[in-house]
């Protein structure tokens, strides 16, 4: 995402908000930009860098070729700083490294403006230094803050920032952008319907770890519905050896989620909504005559049951070992 334009179809409050800001003149001294990974926080902040600081802007939009967008896109722009996490935490040095680099005049302009990658992680020292920061800029400056979660920022550095909240991208959207990024329709589908993440999506389906968590998906599924084999088994010998952490699990079971949704799908003839099968697959037909529609809404549920006691640190072996019984045939 590389325009205004481009912004405001994912983006579209947010897009308006800032480039209404812009045409006015009049560009907020500091934003907070919250939002989940991916949904396009670093490519808003870029493009209200390049808008200050752009050669020559065309309305709203920056011209991209001109010498200083350029250079912001390669961040080797000195009347920019990006600051962003060593380690788990922005620290309280490299606020004060911050605060010296902006006791220098402008290189090439009389602005500057400050990134913040991350700023829910601002350690207690370095948010109150970069509170006093916010309140007394040493010269025109725009700071600009992203976190995706601005409540675990203190109040007052939330009070002294215009918030701009993005939403989580439209899987629509987001299936239009993956597959623009060359991955396979199919591909896109699935993935859209797991995150609204785009970047956690193309990360997915790069990723041996997954690819195999979806082969080990299809074989549960097999196994399920095959009266000689041991669910019980399956799930100690093969799926809790894969799905270690507490993380992965809730992803399988999602991937559960979204294949038994097929089966449903394929009985209420939506063919146009699944996801994990095609309606040719010979596995979905067995599938379909091993489950009713009554049962996979119980099955739907003793999944979702399942994520839940997940997510209140019930033991993992207990929850699959229960989740094995309740969905085989």
């Amino acid at each position: 995402m590389t325009t205004w334009s481009e912004i405001e179809k994912i983006q579209p409050i947010a897009s308006r908000m800032i480039t209404n800001s812009i045409k006015k003149g009049r560009i907020s001294h500091a934003y907070l930009i919250q939002g989940a990974r991916g949904t396009g926080k670093e490519a808003i902040a870029t493009l209200i860098a390049k808008s200050i600081f752009c050669e020559r802007l065309i309305g709203v939009e920056p011209c991209q070729s001109c010498r200083m967008c350029k250079r912001i896109d390669s961040r080797n722009y000195p009347d920019i700083h990006w600051v962003e996490p060593e380690g788990q935490s922005i620290k309280i040095e490299q606020i004060k490294n911050l605060q010296r680099e902006f006791t220098y005049s402008s290189f090439e302009s009389n602005q500057k403006v400050y990134i913040i990658t991350g700023a829910d992680t601002l350690t207690l020292n370095a948010a109150n230094r970069i509170l006093k920061f916010l309140e007394e800029p040493t010269q025109r400056t725009t700071a600009i803050l992203l976190t995706e979660n601005s409540q675990s920022m203190i109040p007052t550095i939330r009070s002294r920032c215009q918030l701009i909240d993005l939403k989580p991208l439209h899987s629509k959207h987001l299936q239009e952008q993956l597959v623009a990024s060359e991955m396979s329709e199919k591909d896109a589908a699935l993935m859209s319907a797991l995150t609204n993440n785009i970047d956690e999506a193309i990360e997915w389906s790069d990723d041996e770890w997954f690819a195999e968590g979806r082969k080990l998906m299809i074989q549960l599924m097999e196994i399920l519905i095959a009266p000689s084999e041991d669910a019980y088994l399956f799930i100690h010998n093969h799926w809790l050896k894969h799905f270690k952490e507490r993380a992965q699990l809730e992803r399988g079971i999602d991937l559960l989620l979204l294949a038994f949704k097929d089966v449903l799908y394929a009985h209420l003839d939506k063919e146009e909504s699944m996801v994990v099968f095609n309606i040719n697959d010979e596995q979905l037909k067995q599938l379909v005559l091993s489950y009713s529609q009554e049962d996979l809404i119980k099955v739907l549920h003793n999944l979702l049951d399942a994520k839940r006691h997940l997510k209140q640190h019930v033991n993992s072996s207990l929850v699959m070992e229960q989740l094995a019984l309740q969905i085989q045939r």
